[in-house]
Formats: structure tokens, C-alpha cells, sequence
């Protein structure tokens, strides 16, 4: 049964969705357990190469999601600023009627990063800009004063869902794809990652409040397909040895999945710089979360910015894992994996021997940001960057030879 089922989603997942295409949750500072709102983007796009920079705008000084090839960084994919506002997307191919895709996405968030120091900013903006805006997008936003709401946002008009209003969002949370609620339905896009992010949150929910690592360590990971309900643990093989193709098109993380971003917030009353985006640069399959927080020195991790050849050098990493998963050397490449390079029985998958690398990135990292926070100890954040540096690369060594 468990072949012919495979067989069937192997079929079904031939109609490759498109490209640019994320999976994002928002949640509010009420259904935190540190009561710190925060926005989630695991990034789907056509671009796999991307890193982390610290760019100055035009009012204010911000951190930010690029790809590689934007070398002027005019399109900037997630992030938060120095005033507390923070900004993720996914892009919505159903609020344009037939119109397609668009490419001012990118460049809206820059502007909102340099420009917006509120969620209320950020809805002026919206008010003011140009029309027609070349948008087609869930714009997922939050603020230093706890406010928190997707705008689902087409060429002339948006429409505002308020996280923290319980008419709107009843557990405190959202969860957005590749369509608008308020969009025509005979053009949704990502329905079965929206499937699957929905169990994510209603399993999570019963557990109690969101936790921030948490969500960005596990929501890219995962492995529950949202219409089948097919899990990738119960097909995983004996060994890495034993080859077993097995279809990802549909599933949250896929061939097109360059990187993830959690921004979480900050209490009322506490100061901007507390803000942290947590980043996974690069496949969550093969890469690890790092946090990220804007220093007055601007300097960021190595492994996340321009390692001299304008990528990331935890994003050059990898890929050069990911090219070992996706291992098929004909036919459609990017929608079947070898599992068992991926997971497997014996415990020696790259998602499986990763995990406690990122525990330790993880566990470090939130030490370090209760320092900025008690003691404003940037020195201490600056001593864990280099750290995450030292200890990533010499785990990828050690670990895979790379």
C-alpha cells in the first residue's frame, strides 16, 4: 500500500508549483510563551544562492534577507530595522486576477525596512504609494509596540488581518502561502503546504504557547505531506547506503526552498536592538538556524554574509549537501530527493546529524541575546558571531568533509 501511495503522489506532484512560492505564519505576542509577537517565512524562490546584509535606508538602518545576484540589494525578502519593524512576504498569485506574477514584492520590503517604524507606517505607506503598487503579496508585519497583521496587498488595493484581534485570528496566530483569502480561488497556489502548515499549528497550539526556536527550527523541517498526510519518517531506509527516491515537490521544504526567517519581537517597553531574526541560510534540509540582531558595528556571522564571492558561506555549504540529496542525474531532478541522505534508520541523514550542530547554535544563541538584553552587552553578541563562525565550519568539516 505504502508503494502505491508513493507512486501516486510521485504523479501528482509532477505539476510543480511556481518558483517563487513561501510558506509564513505570524503570531501574536498573547500565544508566545515570552510574549514577544513574531513573523515566520520558510523562502521558496528560483534564486537558491542568498545572504544576510545590513543595509542603510533611507530614515533607518536595517538588517535584511538578499539574494545574491541583487548586488545593489534593491529587492530585500525579509528582515527587521533599528526602530522595531519587521517585514516577511509570500507571494499571493491570486489578488491580480490574471494579470500573474509581479516583481515589486522585493522592493516593497525595502522600502517598508527603510522607511516604516510602525505596523500604522507601514499601512500609510501601503495608502500613499503609487498605484498600480506591482504587488501581489502577503505582507507579514510586526512592530515595537506588538503589532502584528498580514496585508494581503495586489496592485491597488490591500486588505489588513489583525493578529491580535480574536474576531480575526482566535488562537493568536495566521498562516499565509500562495494565495490571499480575499483573492479569486480559481488562482490559489500553495494549497497543500497551506494543508500542512495548518496541521503544524493546530498539533503546536495544543502543546501550549509558540516558542520562537522552536517554530524556526521545526516548521522548515517539517515532514508531513499536507494532503496525503504521508510522512517521510515512515519510508526512511536502514542506511544512507540504501537509495530510496521519494517525491518533495509539495512539502513545505523543497528543491526551491533557499533559506527561512523568524523574526521575533520584542516586550513593550524594551528596546529595539532586542529585535532578532532568526536565519536559516540556505536549505533547512542542510543548513542550521543562527540568529541574527542589529549591532552598531553592523558586523554580522561570517557563515551569513558575503563570503567574497557575494554568497553566504553557510549557503554555499549547503548547497553542496543539498546537491547530494537531490541526487537524480535526469528527469525531473528538483521534485524527488534520496531519502536516505536525508534520514534514515541508522541516524547519519544530514537533517539527522545537523540537529544537534543547530541545538548548540541555538542554545548559545539565546544565552547571548538575554545578555543584550539584561546588560545591552553587544561585546557578548559579537563574541558568539565569531563562535558561530569557528564552530559551524569546523562541524561541516568534520561532519561531511567540506
Amino acid at each position: 500500500m505504502k508503494k502505491l501511495i508513493l507512486l501516486l503522489l510521485a504523479i501528482f506532484c509532477l505539476n510543480v508549483q511556481k518558483m517563487a512560492a513561501c510558506t509564513s505564519v505570524i503570531v501574536s505576542g498573547k500565544a508566545t510563551t515570552d510574549g514577544r509577537p513574531l513573523i515566520f517565512k520558510n523562502r521558496d524562490t528560483g534564486t537558491l544562492e542568498n545572504r544576510m546584509m545590513v543595509l542603510q535606508g533611507e530614515r533607518f538602518r536595517y538588517v535584511g534577507l538578499v539574494n545574491t545576484n541583487d548586488t545593489l540589494a534593491e529587492h530585500v525578502w525579509g528582515g527587521h530595522n533599528e526602530a522595531g519593524f519587521a517585514i516577511i512576504n509570500t507571494a499571493a498569485y491570486n489578488l491580480n486576477g490574471d494579470e500573474g506574477d509581479t516583481d515589486g514584492d522585493g522592493i516593497l520590503i525595502r522600502k517598508a525596512l527603510s522607511l516604516c517604524a510602525s505596523v500604522e507606517d507601514f499601512q500609510t505607506l501601503l495608502d500613499t504609494i503609487a498605484k498600480p503598487m506591482h504587488v501581489n503579496s502577503n505582507f507579514g508585519v510586526l512592530d515595537a509596540h506588538g503589532c502584528c497583521a498580514y496585508f494581503e496587498t495586489g496592485h491597488y488595493k490591500y486588505v489588513k488581518f489583525d493578529v491580535n484581534d480574536p474576531t480575526v485570528a482566535p488562537d493568536g496566530y495566521l498562516m499565509r502561502t500562495n494565495f490571499g483569502t480575499t483573492g479569486n480561488h480559481k488562482l490559489d497556489q500553495g494549497v497543500e503546504r497551506f494543508c500542512a502548515i495548518t496541521d503544524y499549528m493546530n498539533e503546536a497550539v495544543g502543546t501550549g504557547k509558540f516558542d520562537a526556536t522552536r517554530l524556526i527550527t521545526s516548521i522548515p523541517r517539517y515532514s508531513t505531506h499536507g494532503l496525503t498526510k504521508m510522512k517521510m519518517e515512515d519510508f526512511m531506509p536502514a542506511t544512507e547506503s540504501d537509495v530510496r527516491m521519494f517525491p518533495i515537490s509539495d512539502y513545505i521544504t523543497r528543491y526551491s526552498t533557499a533559506s527561512a526567517i523568524l523574526v521575533q519581537g520584542i516586550l513593550p517597553n524594551e528596546r529595539p536592538e532586542n529585535m532578532v531574526s532568526w536565519t536559516i541560510i540556505g536549505s533547512p534540509m542542510t543548513a542550521v538556524a543562527v540568529p541574527v540582531v542589529l549591532l552598531p558595528s553592523g558586523n554580522l556571522p561570517q557563515m551569513l554574509g558575503d563570503d567574497g564571492t557575494g554568497c553566504a558561506r553557510l549557503n554555499t555549504l549547503s548547497l553542496s549537501l543539498k546537491n547530494r540529496i537531490f541526487s537524480l542525474q535526469s528527469g525531473n531532478t528538483k521534485a524527488y530527493i534520496d531519502l536516505s541522505k536525508l534520514m534514515n534508520r541508522a541516524q547519519t541523514g544530514t537533517v539527522q546529524l545537523l540537529q544537534p550542530v543547530e541545538q548548540e547554535v541555538v542554545k548559545k544563541g539565546v544565552e547571548n541575546i538575554e545578555k543584550l538584553r539584561k546588560k545591552r552587552d553587544f561585546k557578548a553578541i559579537e563574541t558568539y558571531y565569531k563562535w558561530v563562525d569557528d564552530y559551524l565550519a569546523a562541524q561541516y568539516r568534520q561532519l561531511f568533509g567540506i
